[in-house]
């Protein structure tokens, strides 16, 4: 995915968005750029890959040399940047997060005349913060520019510009991620995840609503376009994505979490589907809280019965290589004999998308001599690739793995009908799981279902994408 940090000052605030950035760093693994803009020395860039080391140390070595009075910082999953742009509209940097599906369309229909390049990046394709920040100097002003690159793009995009006398801040047209402001004295920063506000120094003073723009400096705040109102906010902030210690339009993901697997769990109740346990477990690190709200509503004993090897290889899915990725998966995997051999285990995790690696977590399990490994998912099951973001891209909907079984189950056919199989309370639901089960090695399965979700959300659930489990916009 990816994510942003900003900052403006009437002083030096380089190391500021150095730690904000820093504190995004879980949102994406293949870029991170600074950018910065002192009157004197003008603007200073930087960018490195972090594909096999972390931000903090690429970046160390480099502040010694940037000074600014503002700047932006970024983590990105896709295409290096921030980009220095020169134009029409003067010289600007530039960040983005989300996804162009038309890019090459765009690129084909708008810029294939006369007079017009991209650089393009070594796959061949075009930078798509290169792409945004064309389509945006082709009109007469910054916001009128924004405005029609968001309305053009199919997909989502949400921009970070730096000006010399200001940052300009967009959130994506349907708000499908956060964009909140920051203030302490003299200073106010932009940022995705409002920990690294508050754990800088800075209040949180204001959030954008979807669509809105906004002009900040050290002083304050202008509003130069107002939000729009419908919103699509990523469910998967609060599942997986964000940081426990974040809000989201006022719903923190920890809280949330807690309250999901909590939802689970009485629902399991209810139904008659909880299976005897010794011990429930969440899959670090992010299933461990919707474990521990399963654990509080059944009075089952919360356990770790492995853990993460982490001073070394702090992310499994960092390394760019699938084989690699799942072999350091595998090596971070530390049992606990004691709460795992001859122990039925209920296992939860945030979301299952593929089940490579959870496969190889169950057999981990059962090597070590679990008796029973009966598996719990916090989402319903993923059906469709992800358009607006980043999680769940896929080159074919047939990785995902319950796709996958249901093609296995019925061909083509089965396709037809994924909103049944979607639901575990139907006939074509059941032999899903049941599948899936054989396939992976679990005694049981069961999937959070969207209400649950939505009701641990708390929001209304018209504004919350669930596009990868409906396939509905």
């Amino acid at each position: 995915m990816g994510g942003f940090f900003g900052a403006i000052s009437r002083s030096n605030c380089v190391h500021d968005v150095f730690f904000g950035t820093d504190y995004h760093s879980h949102l994406g693994t293949r870029r991170g750029g600074l950018v910065f803009y002192d009157p004197k020395k003008g603007f200073q860039r930087q960018i490195h890959n972090i594909e096999n080391t972390p931000f903090r140390t690429k970046f160390e070595n480099d502040l010694a040399q940037m000074t600014g009075i503002a700047g932006v910082g970024c983590i990105s999953d896709t295409d290096p940047q921030p980009l220095l742009v020169r134009s029409h509209l003067g010289l600007f940097a530039i960040s983005t997060v989300g996804i162009i599906n038309n890019a090459e369309e765009l690129v084909e229909k708008t810029f294939s005349g006369p007079g017009h390049q991209f650089m393009s990046m070594s796959s061949g394709k075009v930078n798509s913060t290169e792409l945004t920040a064309a389509l945006i100097n082709r009109c007469d002003n910054l916001v009128d520019g924004i405005h029609y690159a968001q309305e053009v793009i199919d997909g989502s995009c949400t921009i970070l510009l730096l000006t010399p006398d200001s940052i300009i801040a967009a959130r994506d047209k349907l708000g499908r991620l956060p964009v909140i402001v920051g203030k302490k004295t003299d200073s106010h920063c932009v940022c995705f995840e409002s920990f690294a506000c508050q754990k800088l120094g800075y209040d949180v003073c204001y959030s954008l609503g979807p669509g809105e723009i906004l002009k900040v400096t050290a002083d304050g705040t202008e509003q130069l376009a107002a939000p729009g109102d419908k919103m699509k906010i990523c469910a998967f902030l609060w599942t997986y994505y964000g940081y426990p210690n974040s809000n989201y339009e006022g719903v923190n993901v920890e809280v949330m979490r807690y309250r999901n697997g909590e939802i689970m769990a009485r629902d399991e109740e209810k139904n008659g589907t909880m299976p005897e346990m010794d011990y429930v477990a969440g899959v670090p690190d992010s299933g461990l809280p919707h474990a521990i709200g399963y654990s509080t509503q059944s009075h089952k004993p919360f356990a770790r019965p492995f853990v993460k090897y982490t001073p070394t290889w702090a992310r499994s899915f960092m390394p760019s290589n699938q084989e690699l990725r799942n072999m350091i998966a595998e090596m971070k995997q530390i049992p606990v004999p004691e709460l795992i051999q001859d122990k039925k285990l209920l296992l939860v995790d945030d979301s299952i998308v593929r089940g490579t690696q959870l496969r190889e977590t169950v057999e981990f399990l059962y090597k070590s001599g679990a008796k029973e490994v009966h598996m719990r998912s916090a989402c319903p099951p993923i059906m469709y690739g992800c358009k607006y973001l980043n999680f769940s891209r896929s080159n074919s909907e047939m990785e995902l793995l319950a796709r996958r079984i249901i093609q296995k189950l019925e061909g083509d056919e089965g396709q037809k009908h994924v909103a049944e199989y979607a639901d575990g309370s139907t006939k074509r639901g059941q032999c899903m799981l049941e599948a899936i089960c054989k396939e992976m090695g679990f005694d049981s399965l069961g999937y959070q279902s969207l209400d649950g979700l939505l009701e641990a959300i708390g929001l209304d659930r018209d504004k919350v994408c669930t596009y990868c489990w409906t396939g509905e916009e």
